[in-house]
């Protein structure tokens, strides 16, 4: 079981960064690319902090957002599900696939469901003006916590998001 909270181009595959962290960093970039947004840069200063939180949420076992008030401008993506199941790509997928429910528009009104709560980790991931991303991991045995940090957060109230390319329906 898994669970996930939240408000152009490729890049290069980078080799200082471990396997998971490539996953997640690639993962992100592709959704940029097919939304015709430019790729983001990895910050190590976003994942230190990204690590410190799912440290803690590991050790309470919830997932719930940092105060926005601590991490300044930052967005936040959350994910959560059972320990070693899931691939990093796949934590990653959870949100990109809220793409199904995405309608261009001036944020919040961007779902077609009405809530854009549904497609508020796709467009974090997406947000044109966002220029960097860090994730980490952590774990207590029973579930994995991702926490992806991102600099400037998106999904501002009132701006205008539509993708620079045509996008497929999933």
């Amino acid at each position: 079981m898994a669970f996930a909270l939240g408000l152009g181009g490729k890049a290069d595959a980078r080799s200082d960064l471990s396997q998971e962290q490539s996953a997640w960093f690639n993962a992100h970039n592709e959704a940029r690319d097919a939304f015709g947004t430019a790729p983001l840069e990895w910050s190590e200063r976003l994942t230190m902090e990204a690590q410190q939180w799912a440290d803690q949420l590991a050790r309470e076992n919830t997932i719930r957002h940092s105060n926005p008030d601590i991490r300044a401008r930052t967005g936040e993506n959350l994910w959560m599900g059972t320990s070693g199941y899931f691939h990093p790509s796949q934590m990653i997928g959870f949100f990109v696939d809220e793409q199904r429910y995405f309608r261009s528009g001036r944020f919040p009104n961007v779902s077609r469901t009405g809530n854009w709560a549904d497609v508020g980790h796709y467009t974090q991931i997406v947000w044109a003006e966002t220029r960097e991303v860090g994730c980490a991991k952590a774990t207590n045995g029973q579930n994995d916590v991702l926490v992806c940090r991102y600099y400037p957060g998106g999904n501002v109230l009132g701006q205008m998001i539509a993708p620079q390319r045509k996008i497929a329906r999933r």
